[in-house]
């Protein structure tokens, strides 16, 4: 036992109580879905407020520590058992000191007394928490011992199918004999660049930290792969290498990492084999040394191997193969190349049919053979020496079958012309007498002589055996160096990664030499493991400032000394092999003497004298000293080896040419290669006995100094350990052997470093987690501002000792069991407070239930008295109703008697009261005549007498006033005379008037009433009259009535009495009517019946009909409606599947380009400067030239030499142009092809369908279709011709690595020149066929269905009009002239084109043509205008259908995509139909004629559609042909100007030139010159600033500029500019792409202002399609002279390029946020649960550069949104953008979900969901719902569904499916199986339920892919956008510096 300065020892174990919480599924919580139990009897739990301390005290009595007494009544401990290693029991009674029994209850019932060790009184192992059950890392544990693990690992890997698990520094990796879907490339993607604790345990994660280590530390990294045969160390190791290879790759062309990955068939075919626990078990140990760069990229490697199992090659044991090499020979015997081996099966030979299993299932060996050949040809093993190499191995197989004849005991022979022997030598080539002779005779050397001695059969057996082992061997050693010949680094190696794949711990039966050295081997390694283990504690420990002191633990340095050391087990072995009568025995007798009883690990067997046992670190194990000397010696016969060396046969020298120097004749090194060190070590000079003295070394000698190398070499490196278990010994898929897997996790040092952790503080947790875990055991007054004080405030009130925890300066560290205890106290805190909620809540429900019985009683009652009320009120109603009868008979009686005495009372007041008013009326008018006299007469005396009264007044008055006036006039006069009288006068006297005055405005007034009243009277007067003379004529009235009444009533009843009689005969006469109309009532009414039967029958068939009628047409209607939609869905599939793979194509496109500029610039740098006479002008060729363009009359061939003058930086744009021209052609071809076969499909319809009716046309039609189909064929064949020329063209282009390749003359330019020419040529000689396959199929359609061709004209005739459009001939020079100005050519392009007056006989012949066609055209002239008469109704028709056909267009373009798809359906539809139904009723009585009406419908349809299509092409061809004439014949005429005479010139006078001058408008345009097109391309596009411009500047700017600068020189029709400012712009924008391609606002910038330029190149073409969305201003600025289709489609191919950067620019900037903010950042806080973690979440590699959250991504978002809206960029395209950024989002966080463990949990589906609800939010804020981004959040959604609902019936299985079908079925699995409860409540997810979700799933067809491609990219469109902004209006500002162009 050795010390080492660690941590302090407690002074006593102190037992510890698990808890576990008991809870089941209920209905009536539907939140938290779980309910606790109530508390049984002795489960007492603490109270709400209660403290530990306060809890123990009242429950035990007395104040203890809590821990002393965890094994109390419940607890669940762990107790041995011989089956399944450890059990679960309950203790069913509290435990108390002394007890010498523990009362359990196993887990299926059964009760156990289970009594103590009465020595060491140890209680048996308590058992964790369950949720602590399945953890990643076995550290995480509270409780860390033996069958904790083993349970865990059970769990996770039965429960779970989880192989790997964390260790603290170990990862353990069990062999599921199962091929798992976890090792793809998505997987490699998403562990790369993840720190280790926070992704699920896995190979991939082991090899990033080792990556990432090595990177950041500067030190080399090993991984240490172990385990025992069959446990899967060969399969860790190869998936370590190939991540490594994978996220590395190489530093060079070489691929090295393919290389790397290829060693591992040819090692595994020589080294591996067949035993009884593996299929391919490694028999020998590897190191392999990845090498890396200072870039961390491969360069090579090296391997180093230890130990192969030579004896293998002759003895195999029982179901055991030999090594697969030997048996992939004997499968491919057959094969012509290995018909000289002359092989055969491998039960023919000895040394494979030992085993009598010579065959593995699945495994075929003929396949593997041509893997390992195609694995020695990639690392450089020539056919040659592969084939050497199998000629030797054929030759080990040969000579096992050599026997031998016994001559005596002590001589044998070999069989003379033995077979396998002679065999043997052909192929050795060797001699066969002199093998013949070696392998039976031996040489001795003495001192004195030398002399040969025959040997028996069995050493001669022995001494075969012996050279077949050692020639095996030889090759073995020579196979790996050619290995490392090839993966050796040709630059220097700055750092390597390790990888060990050896052997583990083994203990068989018999143990043998090679057993010992495995242990040796194992225990070497596990005390550097023990050392790591202790080193990393230790500098936790300091790193944390944790006290640490002494602490026991188990060294194996003694046991490796009782190997090793001076007079160890492999000294005396080397010894006893020195000695000449050294045995076996001997040297076991040596061991006794020396080691018995004198070292504790050394033992004797009691049975044997031939054995002994070593005590080593796992296991004791007993090995047979018998083999042990010949096996260290491995000795071999130097004459055989010496007749080997003499072989012919090169390669068998060469196995043993460095035998001398290095190693001895008679051994083999077990590693293959001596020299481990890195540098090789030259070995001196040898003296003559030094060599004697090198070949005694032993195998132990030579693998001890091995061993202690690799040891350096891993001391030197920071080491990985993965552990491999072994199941079970069946392989059996996903089954546990709980036996065998103790015994491997004894013997590989895990339960080790479990029992390390678990002796110091293995629980570590930060003071976050702590408080985020236990904040339920905080009262509100303990929570301080400080995290660290306040965790330690609370741990000091819940643990009292404090030696059971230490706080660091990050985390808090734990004693084994304290985090359980914890558990413990937070779990009965919640399970109080779920307690009391579950008291409120049945509360709550039990009112809730009484008064809803209440409420039902009260409803009864209410009921009952009801019905009781009804009933006595229906008792009431009748009583009431009997009295009201009988009131109403008596009244009626009554009512009756007083009728007949009241009509007499009345009869008598009647005749009374007219009299009475007879009299009263007379009286009245007598007296009203009286009154009106007496009125009439008072009335006149009354005025008469005021009349005279008046008059006598008046009188008087007049004659007073006259007095008075006299008297007052003298007055006047006299007061007159003075002044102041006359002003008092004056003063009254204007009082006076004013007095008067009002009196007179009363009088007035009054006067005014009286007449008002006056008037009132008589109104009322004479209403009165009117009125009383009313009343006198209505009285006068009424008694002639009254006369003609008596009258009347007199002849009444005369009548009476005569309707008496008639109805006395009406009665009879309806008597015997009634009597008629009763029988023909009742025979009318049987008719009736009978009638509406058969109706009723009618209407049933009637109905019927109709609903068949209606059935049929719905499911026609259905089914063509889902038709229509399975077809329009299948269409945009494909279309997006095409879309997606032409950009994919695109991004392939652009990377090569990339690549190739990249080594452009790189050769342009290793080459001189070209020289300045070989500099030009840039090529004329450019990508928007079509077929017809004619820009040069130089044709390309001659155009070649001058092309390749050119220097190296012209090429570029000359590759582009012709690869763009190329492309095109071809896709014209394809187009045209498709096209014809599309026409020609229909031709054959219509052939068939007339093949009745012409009956004599069929062997023309089908002579004409054979000719069709054999052009259709050969435009096909030549189709594939030119695609396989276009791709060498491109291979040409793009894999230039030299400069010498695109030099001219090179090989790859003379075939881009050949294959250009030979395209041309191709192109012309397509062009004649299309056009005679066109005319063919015209005629074929004319004699199909006769019909005048009513809008195709000739070319010439186009011409014609367009000439003759023309004033005169001068006009036409004029034209002539203007164009030749525009596009002058040189003098010697003139007369190569002038040359013999070609040009000037064409120009009379065109004369000639044009006069014919005008003759021609007047004689058609007469004809057309008849048609055009009738055309033109047609055509007004069909504007006015057009013009509505056009508004339902702008109307459906207001719709969204889906609306309008639909809308265009169903306009065309409810089109059709109608149409269909005119026809119908049309032709309704004649449906021939009908279906021929259809018939013709669709020719017509399809002629019209052929006819627009060839107009559109003819336009476009005849425009650009006139270009060409007219250049010609300008500069004909030119040439012809100087041989006119002047008078010829009067007679046609030739206009001067119109120059175009400037209006005093603007009009759009921007001039510049030719020279500062490279200043306008730096200014605007190379050294722009987009912050600046998105701020300060128009949206889209700079494409406007470029746009007015294409404008201009279109406008100046300079075909040169125009082509030079496109290309420049293009290779400026991919410039600055290239130089900030990683800055998001720069690819914006451009992406917006590079899809404006496109929109400005669409909306100015002066397309019709494009110009109805323009203004007509903005139609006057659209292009006239130039096409640029062909760059718009550069441009948008430009526009995917630039967009596929920017989403990795996204990705870039968005993938270091997502996980963190989606995952693990708790937005809402509080919701999840920090479980505790164990030492790898504590030990990453890189410590967090800052957490981001939710905000964080939003933000960002938000940053990405304001930069596109302020670079104007198309809203559809930030759709598109923020749809792809949302897929990100959702893959990234699905995928890293469904690879950790820790993250499948309820609450944080919770926390998924709340985040992707605030992802939805904004995109409502920003209205970008409609963009598709919700749906790609559709699979993360229903993943954080998955988590939240339950998982338990089969309900819950089927509403699983039914929601999850975003995700597929093994995504599904993933997250059931890694769901994993945070809290008490939380129920795992049964194996049985997971099991019920595969088989309902398993008819769904997905794809079997776990993880998201997060690389994916969804295709792009732009959809057309056009600007209103007017060009005249746009300013250029001073600050773009571009001053050198001017508007116009």
């Amino acid at each position: 036992m050795t010390s080492v300065v660690l941590l302090r020892k407690p002074e006593r174990e102190i037992p510890k109580l698990p808890y576990e919480l008991v809870y089941t599924n209920t209905r009536e919580m539907e939140m938290c879905s779980v309910e606790i139990e109530p508390v049984l009897p002795g489960k007492e739990t603490p109270a709400a407020s209660e403290s530990a301390e306060d809890f123990c005290y009242r429950r035990y009595g007395m104040e203890i520590e809590v821990l002393d007494y965890m094994y109390v009544k419940y607890a669940r401990v762990w107790i041995p058992d011989p089956e399944e290693v450890w059990k679960s029991a309950e203790l069913l009674k509290d435990y108390k000191p002394g007890d010498k029994v523990l009362q359990l209850r196993l887990e299926e019932g059964k009760d156990l007394e289970y009594s103590l060790d009465p020595k060491t009184k140890e209680l048996p192992p308590l058992r964790n928490p369950d949720i602590l059950v399945g953890e990643n890392d076995l550290t995480a544990l509270s409780y860390l011992h033996e069958p904790a693990v083993l349970h865990n690992l059970k769990v996770r890997f039965i429960d779970s199918k989880l192989i790997y698990t964390y260790c603290g520094i170990v990862l353990v990796a069990i062999n599921p004999y199962e091929q798992l879907p976890i090792y793809g490339e998505d997987i490699i993607n998403a562990y790369s660049g993840q720190n280790m604790g926070d992704m699920d345990p896995h190979i991939f994660a082991v090899a990033e930290e080792a990556y990432k280590q090595m990177a950041r530390d500067e030190r080399n990294q090993s991984i240490i792969v172990s385990g025992e045969s069959g446990a899967g160390k060969t399969v860790s190791a190869k998936y370590a290498m190939r991540y490594f290879a994978t996220v590395s790759g190489s530093a060079s062309e070489a691929n090295v990492e393919e290389k790397v990955l290829a060693s591992n068939p040819i090692m595994e075919s020589i080294g591996n084999a067949k035993t009884t626990r593996n299929d391919n078990s490694s028999r020998f140990g590897k190191y392999i040394e990845i090498g890396f760069d200072k870039r961390y990229r491969i360069i090579g490697a090296n391997m180093r191997t230890y130990l192969l199992e030579k004896s293998r090659v002759v003895f195999q044991a029982e179901e055991e193969r030999n090594y697969h090499i030997f048996y992939q020979l004997c499968a491919s015997a057959a094969l012509p190349e290995f018909k000289t081996l002359r092989l055969g099966n491998a039960n023919y030979f000895h040394y494979t049919k030992q085993g009598g299993s010579p065959v593995i299932d699945g495994v075929d060996d003929a396949k593997e053979m041509v893997n390992t050949r195609q694995a020695c040809t990639l690392l450089g093993i020539s056919d040659s020496y592969q084939m050497g190499i199998f000629r030797i191995l054929a030759g080990i197989l040969h000579l096992g079958n050599v026997e031998f004849a016994s001559r005596d005991s002590d001589s044998c022979t070999v069989p003379p012309k033995h077979e396998p022997l002679t065999i043997f030598c052909d192929l050795m080539g060797v001699e066969y007498e002199e093998m013949a002779h070696w392998l039976c005779h031996r040489k001795l050397a003495t001192a004195t002589e030398t002399y040969i001695k025959p040997i028996s059969k069995l050493h001669a057996i022995n001494a075969r055996d012996a050279l077949a082992k050692h020639i095996y061997a030889n090759l073995f050693n020579w196979i790996v160096d050619h290995v490392n010949k090839a993966l050796h680094a040709t630059v220097k190696q700055h750092s390597f990664i390790g990888v060990l794949d050896i052997y583990g711990f083994e203990t068989f039966e018999i143990n043998s030499f090679e057993q010992f050295c495995i242990n040796y081997a194992n225990e070497k390694l596990q005390q550097q493991f023990n050392m790591h283990v202790f080193k990393l504690e230790q500098e936790e420990y300091m790193k944390e400032q944790i006290p640490w002191t002494l602490i026991d633990f188990y060294d194996n340095q003694p046991c490796i000394n009782l190997i090793e050391a001076k007079m160890g087990v492999l000294d005396l072995l080397d010894e006893e092999c020195k000695m000449p009568k050294g045995s076996d025995d001997s040297w076991a007798q040596k061991l006794y003497n020396t080691h018995l009883n004198k070292c504790a690990l050394f033992e004797k067997p009691r049975m044997s004298n031939k054995a002994f046992i070593i005590k080593h670190f796992a296991d004791k194990v007993e090995y047979q000293c018998e083999g042990f000397l010949e096996k260290n010696k491995d000795t071999v016969y130097e004459e055989q080896i010496r007749v080997l060396k003499s072989s012919k046969f090169k390669l068998l020298p060469e196995l043993f040419q460095d035998e001398e120097k290095v190693l001895s004749p008679t051994s083999a090194t077990p590693s293959g290669r001596v020299p481990l060190s890195r540098m090789p070590v030259k070995p001196a000079k040898a003296r003559p006995g030094q060599a004697s003295k090198e070949h005694k070394k032993t195998v132990g000698h030579q693998f001890r100094n091995s061993l202690h190398l690799l040891m350096e070499t891993l001391n030197a490196t920071t080491p990985h350990y993965v552990r491999c278990i072994k199941p079970n010994d069946f392989k059996f898929p996903f089954t546990f052997d709980e036996k065998r897997a103790v015994q491997q996790l004894r013997a590989c040092g895990v339960l080790e470093t479990i029992r390390i952790s678990a002796a110091g503080f293995p629980s570590r947790w930060t003071y976050q987690e702590f408080f985020s875990r236990y904040r339920v055991l905080m009262k509100q007054k303990d929570v301080l501002g400080d995290r660290k004080q306040t965790c330690k405030n609370v741990l000091e009130k819940l643990i009292q000792d404090k030696d059971k925890y230490q706080f660091g300066k990050t985390k808090i560290f734990f004693r084994a069991g304290q985090v359980a205890y914890l558990e413990k106290i937070r779990a009965d805190k919640l399970r109080a407070a779920c307690i009391r909620i579950q008291k409120t809540i049945r509360g709550w429900l039990m009112r809730k239930k009484y008064m809803r019985m209440r409420k039902a009683a009260i409803t009864i009652q209410r009921h009952v008295r009801g019905y009781q009320a009804r009933c006595y009120a229906k008792f009431l109603r009748r009583t009431q109703a009997a009295i009201t009868i009988q009131k109403f008979q008596r009244m009626y009686v009554v009512r009756k008697r007083y009728q007949c005495m009241r009509n007499a009372t009345i009869a008598l007041q009647a005749l009374l009261r007219g009299y009475m008013v007879r009299n009263k009326y007379q009286m009245m008018l007598r007296e009203h005549k009286s009154v009106v006299i007496q009125k009439h007469v008072r009335g006149w005396l009354a005025r008469r007498r005021y009349r005279r009264t008046l008059h006598a007044i008046v009188y008087l008055q007049c004659c007073y006033r006259r007095m008075m006036a006299k008297r007052e006039l003298k007055k006047l006069k006299i007061e007159a005379r003075s002044v102041e009288r006359y002003k008092k006068l004056h003063i009254g006297l204007e009082n006076k008037i004013m007095q008067l005055q009002r009196k007179i405005d009363e009088q007035n007034k009054e006067y005014k009433s009286l007449l008002e009243k006056m008037n009132n009277l008589e109104i009322t007067y004479s209403t009165e009259t009117e009125k009383l003379r009313s009343d006198v004529e209505r009285l006068r009235m009424s008694e002639e009535e009254a006369r003609n009444a008596t009258n009347r009533v007199i002849s009444l009843q005369e009548e009476i009495a005569k309707l008496r009689k008639e109805l006395h005969q009406t009665q009879s006469e309806k008597k015997s009517i009634e009597e008629w109309a009763d029988k023909y009532k009742h025979e009318t009414e049987q008719l009736v019946s009978e009638l509406k039967e058969q109706n009723s029958l009618l209407k049933t068939e009637k109905e019927e009909l109709n609903r068949r009628i209606h059935d049929q047409a719905r499911e026609i209607t259905e089914s063509m409606e889902k038709k229509l939609v399975e077809e329009t869905k299948q269409l945009e599939l494909d279309l997006n599947d095409e879309r997606l793979r032409y950009q994919n194509l695109l991004n392939e496109f652009s990377r090569l380009e990339e690549r190739y500029d990249d080594l452009k610039d790189e050769m342009n740098l290793m080459v001189s400067i070209p020289k300045p006479g070989h500099k030009r002008t840039d090529s004329t060729h450019s990508s928007n030239e079509s077929e017809y363009t004619f820009s040069s009359e130089i044709t390309e061939a001659e155009d070649l030499p001058l092309r390749m003058e050119e220097p190296s930086e012209k090429k570029t744009a000359l590759d582009m142009s012709l690869f763009l021209k190329l492309q095109k052609r071809v896709s014209e071809l394809e187009q045209e092809k498709q096209s014809l076969q599309d026409e020609l499909d229909r031709k054959e319809e219509q052939a068939l369908r007339a093949k009745a009716k012409e009956e004599e046309r069929p062997p023309i039609r089908g002579a004409e279709l054979e000719y069709e189909s054999l052009k259709r064929q050969e435009l096909e064949s030549e189709n594939k011709k030119l695609k396989n020329e276009l791709n060498e063209l491109q291979k040409a282009l793009t894999e230039t690595r030299a400069p010498e390749v695109t030099a001219p003359g090179a090989p790859a330019y003379r075939v881009l020149l050949d294959q250009l020419t030979s395209v041309s040529e191709e192109l012309e000689v397509r062009k004649e066929e299309v056009l005679i396959l066109r005319s063919q199929l015209v005629s074929q359609k004319e004699a199909i269905q006769p019909k005048e061709d009513k809008h195709t004209m000739t070319d010439a005739t186009i011409l014609l009009e367009d000439v003759q459009k023309m004033k005169d001939k001068g006009e036409i020079a004029q034209a002539y002239i203007g164009l030749k100005e525009t596009n002058r050519q040189s003098p010697q392009d003139y007369h190569m084109l002038n040359e013999d007056g070609e040009l000037w006989l064409a120009y009379e012949g065109l004369k000639q043509a044009n006069r014919l066609l005008e003759s021609q055209l007047q004689s058609q002239k007469k004809s057309h205008e008849n048609e055009l008469e009738s055309l033109r109704g047609e055509i007004q028709s069909l504007k006015e259908e057009n013009n509505r056909q056009q508004q339902l267009l702008a109307q459906n373009l207001q719709l969204p995509p889906e609306a309008r798809i639909e809308a265009s359906l169903q306009h065309e539809i409810t089109r059709l139909t109608n149409e269909n139904l005119f026809f119908e009723e049309l032709y309704a009585d004649d449906p021939k004629k009908y279906q021929l009406y259809r018939i013709s419908l669709y020719k017509r349809m399809i002629d019209l559609m052929e006819q627009l299509e060839k107009q559109d092409k003819t336009v476009r061809k005849l425009k650009k042909q006139l270009k060409v004439f007219a250049k010609k014949i300008g500069e004909l005429e030119v040439g012809q100007m100087e041989n006119i005479s002047p008078g010829q010139i009067i007679d046609e006078p030739i206009r001067p030139v119109n120059i175009p001058r400037k209006e005093k408008d603007f009009q759009g345009m921007l001039e510049y010159k030719k020279e500062d097109e490279q200043k306008l391309v730096k200014n605007l596009i190379l050294e722009l600033k987009p912050r600046g411009v998105a701020v300060n500047l128009i949206p889209g700017l700079p494409a406007y500029i470029l746009f007015m600068c294409v404008r201009h020189a279109d406008y100046l029709n300079d075909d040169q500019k125009v082509r030079s400012l496109l290309t420049s712009t293009i290779n400026g924008i991919k410039k600055v792409l290239k130089k900030r391609g990683d800055d998001f606002e720069t690819v914006s910038f451009w992406l917006s202002n590079t899809c404006r330029f496109l929109h400005c190149l669409k909306q100015y073409s002066g397309e019709e399609g494009f110009m109805k969305h323009n203004t007509p201003r903005q139609n006057e600025h659209c292009l006239t002279n130039f096409d640029l289709a062909e760059y718009r489609q550069v441009l948008s191919d430009l526009a995917i390029q630039i967009y596929q950067q920017l989403v990795r620019v996204l990705e870039n900037i968005l993938q270091p946020m997502i996980v963190s903010g989606m995952l693990e950042h708790e937005t809402i806080q509080g919701v999840s649960g920090v479980k505790p973690t164990g030492l790898r979440k504590r030990t990453s590699s890189i410590a967090d550069e800052g957490t981001y959250t939710l905000d964080s991504i939003i933000r960002q978002l938000n940053s990405f949104h304001s930069v596109m809206c302020q670079h104007g960029m198309d809203p559809e395209l930030i759709k598109q953008v923020v749809k792809q950024m949302f897929y990100i989002i959702g893959a990234v966080t699905l995928n890293n979900l469904l690879l950790r463990k820790d993250m499948c949990s309820w609450s944080k589906g919770m926390q998924i969901r709340y985040n992707v609800s605030q992802l939805e939010e904004w995109l409502r804020d920003k209205n970008l719902m409609n963009s598709g981004a919700k749906e790609t959040l559709e699979p993360l959604i229903q993943a954080a569904q998955l988590l939240q609902v339950k998982k338990k019936t089969d309900e819950d299985a089927e509403a699983i499916c039914s929601m999850c079908n975003a995700l597929t079925t093994a995504q599904i699995v993933k997250v059931l199986n890694l769901y994993t409860p945070v809290n008490e409540f939380e129920e795992r997810v049964l194996v049985s339920f997971i099991r019920t979700i595969q088989v309902r799933l398993r008819d769904r067809k997905d794809s079997p892919q776990l993880l998201m491609d997060a690389k994916h990219i969804f295709p792009v469109t732009f959809p057309f956008n056009p600007s209103s902004l007017a060009l005249e209006t746009i300013q250029i500002p001073a600050s773009l510096g571009l001053g050198f162009i001017s508007r116009v």
